[in-house]
């Protein structure tokens, strides 16, 4: 390896400090933290390679091998040295990210059998591709054209790898009309239309004319109606069903007077016809229309329905506050649905108000056993302490500090130092992996003792363990909080309950739509309250100090209360959804008591949103030791606005 770089006067003090050092002491690391960073400039400057003598004191550096595969993927035309790195690495991450850019190279140089020598099975459908292509190129054809097959009907885009492959696959006539059809209406279903139209091209002209009348019923689903004869509702009752669907989202009336008038015409099966049912159902629920449980029928005839579907219908009873249909629904939940603390609180709530008060009391007792909005709310029905279950995980002496020793952790470790916060999750998330749940467990703990609040929560999520409340709601600027909390007339733990929703304490986070900072303030919204405040509007870099997003966020939650007087579930879903959503959904709703209301929300993220805000609440307030906080005083009953 030869090196066009000339070592300075200071690197080669560094390189001295590190050379003969037995392990890697505290001493050692920082020196070799300012080499990496040396080496990484080499790189970055465009040398090519790294010096060797620096080379030689990073070998055993947790970065190390990212120094390498930076180099290697410069110079892919080595293939003894990637195969070597390959082969030293075979789990390593920057092994996954090499190997797919050398597959790339080989597949451009034609190479196909180093290509199949190199392959892994890989979820990249790009990669995918090229392997069933270096399967054509080498004589391995059925097997070639059955993977390329799967692919192609499943009428999904692809990448521009797969162009050539499908190109074969047409080419091969294996395809047969009914395969041809499935790909057609896969795309459309999908909304692939330009995918759709190029494989009509390929159906023989009886199909092909139906897919037309499919395409233009998709497109313009107002002519469901009208571009299907008599005949064609008996050859494309499935085009049909299409177009009341894509009409549904647009003018959910007039696609269900259409329905309606013509499907005694069709004869789509009997499946098909209740699916579409429950969809016009939790269409017209996301209205609050009061008429949309009749639309799903009866729970036990539709065992086709969703998971989604079953609940909507459960929700769409409770619009009606008809608890008997309330009943009805809770039978036609999935076992699994019926166990959830969600649909058992309903079931209680359902028996109480139709009679049945000895055994309400017995599911109002299950429930308030659960760490939940339901729980707390079954609890204040039966006038109970809530239930925290606050339980640590359960570490032996030790633990901690040997997975810390890991070299995929000390790369983790090493990449926070050099504040990489992006690459430091990334490998954090690979070096876990398919690991263990209790590998999980100790890993959170470790992320808590770095105090990385969001990565140790999401962490010990994936543990699937709950009952650590220290390290699932940590207190975090509490004094500014207090404060601010204080200065609005706002109970400190709602705050912390919104913080630990919008960004698990993380000041730097960023949602997709440009909210910023712990309490995730939109640009616009900042300047507007620094207005407000008569302070001077700096940038919207100023969301991600703490003091100012804390200030802003209690300032326009204390706006939001005041505006929906002083609901605090109709404020936290306007400080999701925005006010004016919440406005429309209380003008198509009357008066109903706010549990219903929260849980007939029509948007999922602020139903969950919601329920999650308030549950926080009360897990904070017992962490920070305020007074008792009922979730019953923040859910009195909602008026029409």
């Amino acid at each position: 390896m030869t090196s066009k770089f000339t070592i300075s006067g200071h690197l080669v003090f560094l390189l001295a400090l590190c050379a003969g050092l037995p392990t890697l002491q505290a001493a050692d690391l920082a020196v070799q933290r300012q080499l990496f960073l040396q080496a990484e400039q080499q790189l970055a400057d465009g040398i090519g390679n790294i010096d060797p003598a620096l080379e030689n004191s990073l070998k055993d550096y947790p970065l190390f091998p990212y120094l390498q595969y930076q180099q290697l993927k410069g110079h892919l035309e080595q293939t003894d040295e990637i195969l070597d790195f390959l082969s030293k690495y075979p789990k390593h991450r920057y092994s996954a990210l090499l190997r797919s850019k050398w597959l790339h190279y080989l597949a451009g140089q034609a190479r196909w059998a180093d290509f199949l020598a190199s392959y892994q099975p890989s979820d990249d459908k790009a990669i995918e591709c090229l392997f069933y292509r270096a399967e054509l190129n080498s004589d391995i054809t059925p097997v070639a054209l059955s993977g390329a097959k799967a692919l192609w009907i499943s009428g999904e885009e692809m990448p521009p790898e797969c162009d050539s492959l499908f190109e074969a696959l047409v080419n091969s006539q294996t395809l047969s009309e009914h395969e041809l059809w499935q790909r057609f209406k896969s795309a459309l279903n999908k909304n692939n239309v330009a995918i759709a139209e190029s494989t009509r091209g390929y159906l023989p002209k009886t199909l092909a004319d139906q897919a037309g009348i499919w395409l233009k019923i998709h497109k313009q689903p107002t002519l469901v109606s009208t571009v299907l004869s008599d005949e064609l509702f008996d050859t494309l009752p499935e085009a049909f069903v299409h177009g009341i669907e894509r009409l549904a989202k647009t003018d959910l009336y007039q696609a269900i007077f259409l329905w309606d008038t013509h499907k005694q015409h069709i004869k789509p099966e009997a499946d098909t016809v209740a699916q579409l049912e429950a969809k016009l159902g939790t269409a017209l629920a996301f209205k609050k229309d009061k008429t949309a449980y009749s639309r799903f029928g009866k729970p036990d005839s539709q065992e086709s329905l969703s998971d989604e579907a079953r609940e909507w219908r459960l929700r769409a009873a409770l619009l009606e506050q008809n608890w008997s249909h309330v009943l009805e629904a809770y039978q036609g939940l999935t076992e699994n649905q019926k166990s959830q603390p969600e649909w058992t609180y309903w079931q209680a709530r359902a028996l109480d108000a139709t009679g049945d008060k000895i055994q309400a009391l017995s599911v109002y007792q299950k429930v308030a056993g659960d760490r939940s909005l339901y729980g707390f709310l079954a609890a204040d029905k039966i006038e109970q302490p809530y239930w925290l279950g606050n339980q640590p995980v359960p570490l032996a002496a030790g633990q901690i500090e040997d997975f810390a020793q890991n070299p995929d952790i000390q790369a983790v470790k090493e990449w926070r130092w050099l504040d990489r916060e992006a690459e430091a999750r990334r490998q954090w998330w690979f070096s876990l992996g398919n690991r263990e749940k209790e590998d999980y467990k100790v890993a959170a703990k470790l992320a808590q003792q770095w105090q990385w609040h969001q990565v140790a929560i999401f962490t010990l999520a994936k543990a699937n363990y709950w009952d650590d409340l220290a390290l699932r709601f940590p207190l975090y600027y509490t004094d500014k909080i207090q404060f601010q909390a204080d200065k609005r007339e706002l109970e400190p733990a709602i705050v912390f309950g919104l913080i630990r929703q919008e960004s698990i304490f993380d000041s730097h986070a960023e949602s997709a739509a440009g909210a910023k900072g712990l309490m995730q303030i939109m640009p616009g919204t900042g300047k507007h309250i620094a207005h407000q405040l008569k302070e001077k509007w700096h940038s919207q870099a100023s969301l991600y100090d703490p003091d100012t997003n804390i200030r802003y966020g209690t300032y326009y939650f204390r706006e939001l209360l005041d505006r929906f007087n002083g609901h605090f579930a109709l404020a936290t879903a306007a400080y999701n959804a925005g006010p004016g959503r919440v406005k429309e959904w209380l003008k198509d709703s009357s008066a109903l008591p706010a549990d219903i209301w929260v849980a007939t929300i029509p948007f999922k993220e602020t139903r969950k949103y919601v329920s999650s805000v308030l549950t926080y609440a009360v897990i904070y307030q017992h962490l920070t030791h305020g007074h008792t906080l009922r979730v019953k005083n923040l859910m009195f009953d909602i008026l029409p606005y």
